[in-house]
């Protein structure tokens, strides 16, 4: 039986289990329940209220290896029989040498030796700085130029995925893993050792400027042009100029991550992926330096060969054009976190059916349905004008459309990567088309007869006149683009489900229903229309 492997499929990408695509309808905990196996009872039966088939869970460093050389793996073991019981796939998140940019689940015996497992600084002299002065809040990370610490964290890291391909090689519970998490260095561009202002000075290696100067047309702006604008040769200041800092760093945290993917992809060759706390155009150390953010992709591909998947966490209100720039180099969207608001539900319909996505996790899915306590709201940008990042994801709504999607999976999963599966969100606008050549479907976002205005539709091409949609806080008309056959009758118009791939229907829809088609609920249509002069 093959081990979880990525298969490209016309401009998508497809995640296959046994030889079968899965499309994860995931979410993360909160951090600290995975470190408890009868805590996660509870979440496991929360992911089962929301029709969740995988979660994303923690493995820390400090855990695994408490000790040095001796390693402890029953909790593992325990997180994946409890995932095979659920009947649940998992995506391990690897807390090493990072989480959040600092090294909080690093084992008692790294962060005591400072001399040993180095401190990254921020200022000459010191480890630990102050990563935000309006909330005083103090943080400390370890060195990204320290090998010392980064053979401990890659030899930990290959001991767990030796360990999960002889515990679960053949079930395959665990389907790709996170290396690290939200890598970077807050507080500055880069370290300000005396061994990090000395790497600082050296040469860029030629490997990365023949790559960078290769790879131009896929570049953010501002980084293209400093690029351009500096010298061909030479340090790190002379080549890149005002994005030095932030290509250095990058360079340096990408190259340790790839070490420990390596030494776990050698034993255990399973997808990989990284995620990033994103930049949203602030200053570079305002978010983690060197983490794996759009601006620095083509940074982390020179470096970092052995990542699969780069991965945003999105909690900002411009989802959908985040999304977009994580796709626009052809790459896959995996989102191992987002956020838990009412955008919940239809942002995870339009990933599937506009970008094809990997995966879909909202992040402590566990408190979902729950009123916003203060730091999510803070994370969640709740104080903004649209009432819907402001109300919390009703539970049995999203359920409804995770058992929709769940349904059609062997349908859309056929579609990936082809035109035949396509979707449309309110966020993105008002009016939504859905182009199947022959015919189109014209979905109203901003419907007056609808309150809520956090709508969305996927549909698939089920052939030359036909299409399934999954709908809801919409109206949906469709047109014909057959020249000399411009009007268009519905055939059939059914309200259904899919199971296993098969239609079944559950009423037949016509006259008043079919006359102005206005869904307020999550909703699936199997339409055949008829178009003639």
């Amino acid at each position: 039986m093959p081990i979880p492997y990525l298969k490209r499929q016309g401009s998508a990408q497809l995640l296959m289990v046994h030889d079968q695509p899965l499309v994860l309808l995931a979410g993360e905990v909160h951090n600290s329940n995975s470190s408890g196996l009868a805590t996660m009872e509870g979440v496991w039966d929360q992911a089962e209220a929301l029709g969740m088939n995988a979660l994303l869970l923690p493995v820390s460093w400090e855990l695994v290896e408490p000790e040095e050389g001796t390693f402890d793996f029953s909790l593992v073991d325990g997180l994946i029989l409890q995932a095979r019981r659920r009947g649940k796939h998992l995506v391990f998140l690897w807390f090493g040498s990072w989480k959040n940019a600092e090294c909080m689940y690093a084992p008692a015996w790294v962060k005591t030796d400072l001399e040993r497992f180095k401190r990254g600084q921020i200022v000459k002299g010191k480890n630990k700085a102050a990563r935000d002065t309006k909330y005083g809040i103090q943080y400390t990370t370890l060195s990204y130029l320290c090998q010392e610490t980064c053979r401990a964290d890659a030899k930990a890291f290959a001991a767990l995925m030796a360990h999960i391909r002889a515990f679960d090689g053949e079930e395959n519970t665990v389907v790709a893993v996170q290396v690290e998490n939200e890598t970077g260095l807050l507080g500055a561009g880069r370290e300000h050792s005396d061994a990090a202002d000395a790497a600082f000075a050296q040469p860029v290696p030629e490997e990365l400027s023949m790559y960078l100067w290769s790879h131009l047309d896929t570049m953010v702006p501002d980084v293209r042009a400093a690029i351009e604008a500096g010298a061909a040769t030479g340090s790190w200041e002379e080549q890149f100029g005002p994005v030095a800092e932030e290509l250095f760093s990058a360079w340096h945290v990408a190259k340790y991550v790839e070490q420990v993917a390596a030494a776990g992809k050698a034993v255990y060759p399973i997808p990989m992926a990284v995620n990033c706390w994103l930049d949203k155009g602030d200053v570079p150390g305002t978010y983690p330096t060197g983490g794996p953010v759009s601006r620095v992709r083509e940074v982390w591909n020179s470096a970092a060969p052995s990542i699969d998947l780069y991965c945003p966490d999105i909690y900002v209100p411009e989802f959908c054009a985040i999304c977009d720039e994580y796709t626009r180099r052809g790459e896959s969207l995996f989102i191992p976190e987002c956020a838990t608001h009412s955008y919940a539900a239809p942002r995870m319909v339009w990933t599937v059916g506009h970008h094809h996505a990997l995966c879909y996790s909202p992040f402590g899915f566990e408190d979902m349905g729950k009123p916003f306590n203060a730091v999510q709201a803070f994370l969640f940008g709740v104080d903004v004008a649209d009432p819907a990042l402001k109300t919390p994801q009703n539970i049995g709504e999203y359920r409804r459309y995770a058992d929709l999607l769940t349904g059609l999976m062997p349908l859309i999963t056929e579609r990936y990567g082809t035109r035949d599966l396509q979707a449309v969100s309110s966020e993105q606008t008002k009016m939504g088309t859905l182009d199947f050549g022959d015919f189109q479907v014209n979905v109203i976002l901003d419907h007056p007869l609808i309150a809520r205005k956090d709508g969305v539709c996927l549909g698939l091409r089920t052939g030359p006149d036909s299409c399934i949609l999954l709908a809801s806080q919409c109206g949906i008309q469709f047109r014909s683009n057959v020249a000399g056959k411009p009007n268009v009758d519905l055939l059939s118009v059914e309200q259904g489900t899919v199971e296993n791939g098969v239609w079944k229907t559950e009423l037949r829809l016509n006259g008043d229903e079919t006359a102005s088609l206005k869904l307020e609920e999550p909703t699936l249509l199997q339409v055949r229309i008829f178009a003639y002069a």
